[in-house]
């Protein structure tokens, strides 16, 4: 059986993640599905509620396809976001073995 870490792809987000980078966001997420996803928002330095909101259903689907859905890193801009606007991707955050 095929280790799921050895089918994980990657995505590194936008540093400007707004209304005009939903709909491409929300594109690239679709593209990828299928396997493990990891994503690297270490240069965000701003995210809207709507590319948040994308993230989430791009989460929630992956959970509901059985794959992998984590975050590698995450900047502190996005971070500060997702905590003002009520949303924990703690359960989303890679984990160190």
């Amino acid at each position: 059986m095929a280790s799921k870490k050895a089918a994980q792809k990657s995505l590194s987000l936008a540093p400007i993640l707004d209304l005009n980078e939903a709909s491409a966001l929300h594109g690239k997420l679709m593209g990828l599905r299928g396997s493990g996803l990891v994503i690297d928002a270490s240069a965000v330095e701003r995210v809207g509620a709507l590319c948040v909101q994308v993230l989430m259903a791009g989460a929630k689907s992956w959970e509901e396809d059985n794959q992998s859905f984590t975050f590698a890193k995450v900047s502190d801009a996005f971070t500060k976001t997702t905590q003002l606007i009520g949303v924990n991707i703690d359960h989303l955050m890679a984990k160190e073995i």
